[in-house]
C-alpha cells in the first residue's frame, strides 16, 4: 500500500472513532472543562457600567430587621426601590409573585402603583414542562408579551406560571426565566426564545431589548446591531466576564430612596441609575439557587441573566464555529501524525512530532477563543492522539517487524553468561519464572540529579558512561548478571542462572572494587575539568522469582520480589549514615567472616514491615583505616542497645574524635543526644524507621 493511502486511511479510521467517541457523555464533559478553562483564561476582566445588580442580600435583610420589617418582606418594601429606580431604562426584578401578598390586598396595591409610576419593571414569567390549563386572562398575558410569529423558539414547555394579576398588569413586560443547565449542571448557554403551544415567549431580558429595537427578528431568528445573533442549537453561548457587576445592596437603594426625599444626601440618588438596566435579585444565603457557570462555582440566575443582557447590548458574543471547521482542523493535525509516523521509525523523531502538533491542537482553539471564536477544544487533540497511535501500532506490526527482530537478537548479547545458560537451557525464555536464593545489588551515583543540571549533557552522558561501564565489567568479572540500568542506577544479581555458595562474597567483593574504581576514574574526571563522584550500593540476599518475565515479543531475564526492593532501599539507606556499602544481615551470614564490617543496627525500610539487621562493608579484613575505632563504635552501640545513653555518647564521641567524618558515629551520637534531651523518644529506640525510600 503506497504511504498516501495509508495516511489516508487511518486517517479515515481516526476521524470515524473520533465522530463516535465525541457523542459519548464523558468526552462532552471533557469539553464542557476546558471550556470553562478558557473562559477563566480569555475572557474578558472588565465589567460594563452601563448593568447593575440590586442584591436582596443577608446586609439588607438584617439592615430591614433592625427597622422591625422581617423577612419575608411585605411587597410594599419593594414600592421605593422601583420609584428609586425609575430613571433606570430598565428594571428587571428576578423574583416570582406568583400569589397574592401574605401582608393583604392592600400590600399588592402598593406594589402594584409602583410598577405603574415607574414604567420600566419587567417581571418573571416561569414556563413549565407540566399541562396546567392556563385561564383566559393568562392566555391573554401571554399573547400580549409573545414574540412576532415565526420567531424559533427552543421548546418543550406547555404552561407557564404568572405574577399575579395585581402585579402583571402594572409591569411594563414578562418574559421567561426558565433556564436549563449543561449535563454537568453549569450554566453556559441560554434560550432568547422559548415555544408555548403557538406562542414563542421571549427571554425575560429580551422582552425589553424587543420593545427597544435593541434586538429585532430576521427570518425567525434574532439579529442584533444589524447583524444574526450567533447561536449553538438555538441558545446564545454566555460570554461572562471574570469581574463580577457591580452590585448594590437593596437597603442602600431604600436609604437612597428615604435620604432623597428627607434632608440626607442620597448615596445613589436617582440619576446615578439613568440609562442603565438594573437586576433586582436574591443572593441572601438560602433564598437562592446555586448556578455555577463557566467562570464561577458559586453564582446566581440574576448574574447569568445580566450577562445575557450585556452580550447582547455590546454584542460581546463568543462565536462558535461550525463544527464542520473543528473537523478540518482535526483531520489536517491527524494526517500530519500519520505521516510522520508512518515516514520515520524513531521514537524521538515521532514523540517531537506529536508534542508540536498537539500543542497546536490546543493552541489554535485557544487563540481563536481569545478573540471571541469557540471551535471545539477537545476533539483536535482527541484525534490526533487516535490517529497516532493507530500509526504507532500499525507501524509496530508492520515496517517495525525487522527492526525489532535485529535489536531483540542482538540485545542478548550483552551478558555472555546469560547467552551462553540459555543456549544450554532453552526454556529459560519461556514466559515465567521460579522461586530461588539470590543476592541482589544495586549502585547508584550519589547527588547524581544536581550534579546533571550543574554539568553540560555531553559531560554527563561521558561521566555516566565511564561510570557504568567500570561496574559493568567489575560486576561480570565477579560472575554477575547485569539486570538493567535504571539512570545512573546499575542493578545486578547472583545466584542465577546459576547458584553458588561464593554468590555473596562475589557480591561484596564486587561492591569493594566498585568503590576502589572510583579512584582511578575521579583522577580521570579532574584531568577532564569533571566534578568527583561517589557512589552508594546496598546488597541484599533472599529468595526471589527469577525467569523470563517479559512478554511473548520480548524476551527479559530479571530477578523480583522483595528481595530486589530491600536492596533498592538499602542503597539509599547509605544517605542517613554517610556510608558506601550496606548489606544485610542476611548476605553477611552467607560470606565466612572474609569482609570487615560493622553493624548499624536494626532498619525498617519503606514497605517492609519485619525490620533487618544492616552491616557497613568496610572493605576486606585487611583494611586498617577504621581498624583503630571499630572497638569503640561497637561499645557505643552495644552501650546504646543497653539504654546506657551517657555511655554511648561519650563512645561515640570518641569515634569523631579520631575521625570526625565517622558517619554512622555521627548518626549516633545525633540520635542519643536526642534520647538524652527527650527521654519519651527511647520507645523502639533500637529500630530505626526509614519514611522515604
Amino acid at each position: 500500500m503506497k504511504q498516501a493511502y495509508k495516511v489516508l486511511a487511518l486517517a479515515g479510521l481516526s476521524l470515524l472513532l473520533s465522530y463516535l467517541f465525541v457523542q459519548t457523555t464523558i468526552l462532552r464533559s471533557f469539553e464542557q472543562k476546558a471550556f470553562d478553562q478558557f473562559s477563566r483564561h480569555f475572557n474578558p476582566d472588565t465589567a460594563p457600567d452601563d448593568i447593575i445588580l440590586v442584591a436582596v442580600d443577608q446586609q439588607s435583610i438584617d439592615g430591614l430587621a433592625k427597622e422591625l420589617v422581617y423577612w419575608p418582606w411585605p411587597r410594599q418594601v419593594y414600592a421605593p426601590l422601583v420609584e428609586h429606580l425609575s430613571k433606570a431604562d430598565a428594571v428587571f426584578i428576578d423574583i416570582l409573585f406568583t400569589e397574592p401578598s401574605a401582608s393583604g390586598h392592600q400590600d399588592d396595591l402598593i406594589f402594584s402603583g409602583a410598577l405603574k409610576t415607574a414604567g420600566n419593571v419587567y417581571l418573571p414569567v416561569f414556563l413549565t414542562a407540566d399541562r396546567r390549563p392556563l385561564d383566559q386572562a393568562e392566555t391573554a398575558f401571554l399573547h400580549a408579551i409573545a414574540a412576532p410569529a415565526g420567531t424559533r423558539g427552543f421548546g418543550g414547555f406547555h404552561s407557564a406560571v404568572l405574577p399575579i394579576d395585581t402585579l402583571r398588569l402594572a409591569a411594563k413586560g414578562a418574559g421567561n426565566v426558565t433556564m436549563r443547565p449543561d449535563e454537568d449542571g453549569v450554566y453556559r448557554r441560554v434560550p432568547l426564545f422559548f415555544g408555548l403551544g403557538e406562542l414563542v415567549i421571549p427571554n425575560f431580558i429580551v422582552s425589553d431589548l424587543l420593545r427597544e429595537k435593541v434586538v429585532t427578528i430576521r427570518d425567525g431568528l434574532p439579529a442584533a446591531g444589524g447583524s444574526m445573533v450567533p447561536l449553538a442549537d438555538d441558545m446564545l453561548l454566555l460570554r461572562f466576564s471574570n469581574k463580577p457587576f457591580r452590585t448594590i445592596p437593596a437597603v442602600d437603594i431604600i436609604r437612597s430612596y428615604l435620604d432623597s426625599r428627607g434632608a440626607g444626601t442620597a448615596r445613589y440618588p436617582e440619576e446615578f441609575f439613568k440609562g442603565k438596566k438594573v437586576f433586582i435579585g436574591l443572593t441572601a444565603a438560602g433564598l437562592y439557587d446555586l448556578k455555577p457557570t463557566a467562570v464561577s462555582a458559586v453564582s446566581t440566575g440574576v448574574e447569568v441573566h445580566a450577562t445575557a443582557i450585556e452580550n447582547l447590548l455590546h454584542r460581546n458574543f463568543i462565536r462558535p464555529l461550525p463544527a464542520l471547521y473543528s473537523f478540518l482542523f482535526s483531520l489536517l493535525l491527524c494526517m500530519a501524525a500519520c505521516h510522520v509516523v508512518i515516514t520515520y521509525h524513531r521514537i524521538g523523531i515521532n514523540l517531537a512530532a506529536f508534542m508540536l502538533l498537539f500543542s497546536a491542537s490546543v493552541l489554535v482553539p485557544a487563540l481563536l477563543f481569545s478573540n471571541a471564536y469557540y471551535m471545539q477544544i477537545i476533539l483536535p487533540a482527541f484525534m490526533l492522539s487516535v490517529g497516532f497511535t493507530l500509526s504507532a501500532v500499525y507501524s509496530y506490526a508492520t515496517e517495525g517487524r525487522q527492526r525489532r527482530f535485529i535489536k531483540r537478537t542482538f540485545s542478548q548479547y550483552m551478558d555472555r553468561q546469560l547467552v551462553e545458560y540459555v543456549l544450554r537451557n532453552p526454556e529459560v525464555i519461556k514466559p515465567g519464572g521460579q522461586r530461588q536464593h539470590a543476592t541482589v545489588f544495586f549502585a547508584d551515583i550519589a547527588g547524581f540529579t544536581t550534579m546533571a543540571e550543574k554539568v553540560p549533557p555531553e559531560d554527563v552522558a561521558k561521566l555516566l558512561h565511564s561510570v557504568l561501564n567500570a561496574f559493568t565489567e567489575v560486576i561480570i568479572e565477579h560472575g554477575g548478571v547485569i539486570d538493567k540500568y535504571i539512570g545512573d542506577c546499575v542493578m545486578a544479581f547472583w545466584g542465577a542462572p546459576v547458584r553458588t555458595a561464593q554468590d555473596e562474597a562475589h557480591a561484596c567483593s564486587a561492591a569493594i572494587n566498585c568503590i576502589n574504581s572510583l579512584v582511578r576514574i575521579n583522577e580521570a574526571f579532574r584531568a577532564d575539568g569533571l566534578p568527583e563522584i561517589a557512589v552508594r550500593i546496598g546488597i541484599h540476599s533472599g529468595d526471589v522469582i527469577v525467569g523470563n518475565l517479559g512478554s511473548d515479543r520480548l524476551f527479559d531475564y530479571t530477578v523480583v520480589g522483595d528481595t530486589v526492593n530491600t536492596a533498592s532501599r538499602l542503597e539509599s539507606v547509605n544517605k542517613v549514615f554517610q556510608t558506601k556499602i550496606i548489606i544485610s544481615g542476611e548476605t553477611l551470614q552467607r560470606t565466612s567472616g572474609e569482609f570487615l564490617t560493622r553493624e548499624l543496627g536494626l532498619i525498617e525500610v519503606k514497605g517492609r514491615s519485619k525490620p533487618i539487621r544492616i552491616f557497613e562493608l568496610i572493605g576486606r579484613q585487611d583494611h586498617t583505616e577504621t581498624q583503630q575505632t571499630l572497638p569503640l563504635f561497637h561499645a557505643g552501640l552495644e552501650a546504646f542497645r543497653e539504654r546506657r545513653w551517657q555511655d554511648a555518647f561519650a563512645r561515640f564521641n570518641e569515634v569523631l574524635e579520631r575521625r570526625p567524618d565517622d558517619g554512622p558515629a555521627l548518626f549516633y551520637r545525633e540520635r542519643t543526644g536526642q534520647i538524652l534531651s527527650d527521654p519519651s523518644l527511647t520507645d523502639d529506640f533500637d529500630i530505626i524507621k526509614m519514611k522515604d525510600k
